[in-house]
């Protein structure tokens, strides 16, 4: 039985709030070149106008999940994604660097928060045979994001100023929360929610471990990609199209990169594949750092960058298997983990351009990030085996 065109509608808006996110997050570094010159910033400043939102989405996603466990689903999405709405409008109407940095941290909170419960929403409206098209279908607004909404986006802010690539986010963002509001079904609360016992529930070593395999491993592909528009603008003449190109072409790769990795996921193992795709991220890095300087070379190397991201299935496939009862607060805080690394690789990589390291320093700090990553994936893979040999151990002990 196919599914009622209310959900259909409640689940397209909820991809639509996905769309305006995965824009005004990926933007921000796309746009980067162009807030900084307006406001006479150096280009560790302007970094942190990308971490900025990524510490709010850090912040954001535990609150939020504890705060809205015993809210009606439907309001509490409205009212995260109408959140996030207004603090994109701020960030491109209000003036000065200090307001730019708050408005994007205040744009962050909502973040996790809406993309975790809406998955889980758009599963829980369907049929349980159909529950992870529903779940497809609200992440399909993210990829649809760095393929089309991020390079328009750029667009804007090329011909009319980089503050309407913040605005058109806003905007998208509050029509999302009204279509919210006007077509979801109304489901009230979860009567057995129970936030603190989730937060508790993340004390999961095999959890925080993954976690942390995300926050150190993609802070690579973030250090690279948060200063790859400025390092083709300041390193080379390209045609007016090229930044537009660029962006979406990091968009095609992360959407075929995805099908890829969940089919080697699939092959492989969780492991083996979060190695494979972990090393090949490396390389992509250290290509990206060879590829300065070359306008036309720069843009394959944002492919095969978007290519790497991919890793995000077999973490997100591990966490789903060892995050027990805190499935909720686990989705959120994945989301959380993939910002903290959208912090951490573009703080590093501002500090070493600062230092006077030159634009291909980005790559080689993306690439030590991934080797630490890689690290991080080696303690999440012994904790799993000591873990599997004691509870084999157990029979043998009664």
């Amino acid at each position: 039985m196919s599914p009622q065109p209310n959900i259909r509608l409640a689940i397209l808006a909820l991809g639509l709030g996905a769309f305006a996110i995965g824009t005004s997050e990926f933007a921000a570094m796309g746009l980067l070149p162009m807030y900084r010159d307006d406001l006479g910033i150096t280009n560790t400043g302007a970094g942190h106008v990308v971490s900025a939102y990524a510490l709010g989405v850090v912040v954001g996603a535990p609150v939020t999940s504890i705060l809205g466990a015993k809210l009606p689903r439907r309001r509490y999405l409205a009212g995260l994604i109408a959140v996030f709405g207004v603090m994109n409008l701020a960030a491109a109407l209000l003036p000065g660097y200090a307001t730019l940095v708050t408005t994007r941290f205040l744009a962050g909170l909502p973040h996790g928060g809406f993309l975790g419960v809406a998955m889980l929403f758009a599963a829980d409206a369907l049929p349980r045979e159909q529950r992870a098209k529903g779940v497809t279908q609200v992440l399909l607004g993210l990829t649809i994001a760095n393929i089309a909404g991020v390079p328009l986006a750029a667009a804007l802010g090329q011909s009319l100023g980089w503050r309407w690539g913040f605005a058109l986010p806003g905007v998208l963002a509050l029509l999302a929360g009204w279509l919210i509001l006007r077509v979801a079904p109304r489901v009230g609360a979860d009567p057995d929610a129970r936030p603190m016992a989730e937060l508790r529930a993340l004390g999961n070593p095999a959890v925080l471990l993954t976690l942390l395999v995300g926050t150190v491993g993609f802070g690579g592909l973030f250090a690279v990609y948060s200063f790859l528009s400025a390092a083709m603008l300041a390193t080379t003449t390209p045609p007016a199209w090229a930044l537009t190109v660029l962006l979406a072409m990091f968009g095609v790769g992360g959407t075929l990169g995805s099908i890829l990795s969940a089919r080697l996921a699939i092959r492989l193992g969780n492991f083996p594949a979060a190695l494979v795709l972990m090393l090949f991220m490396a390389a992509t890095q250290a290509f990206a750092s060879y590829a300065v300087g070359d306008w036309a070379v720069m843009i394959l190397s944002s492919f095969l960058l978007g290519l790497g991201s991919g890793m995000v299935v077999p973490l997100q496939t591990r966490l789903m298997d060892v995050a027990g009862n805190a499935q909720s607060m686990a989705a959120a805080m994945n989301h959380a983990a993939f910002n903290a690394a959208n912090a951490l690789g573009p703080w590093l990589a501002g500090m070493a351009l600062a230092a006077g390291w030159g634009w291909r320093s980005s790559g080689i700090v993306g690439v030590a990030l991934s080797f630490a990553g890689i690290g991080a994936l080696g303690l999440c893979w012994w904790q799993a085996r000591a873990s599997a040999r004691t509870v084999q151990d157990r029979p043998a002990r009664a």
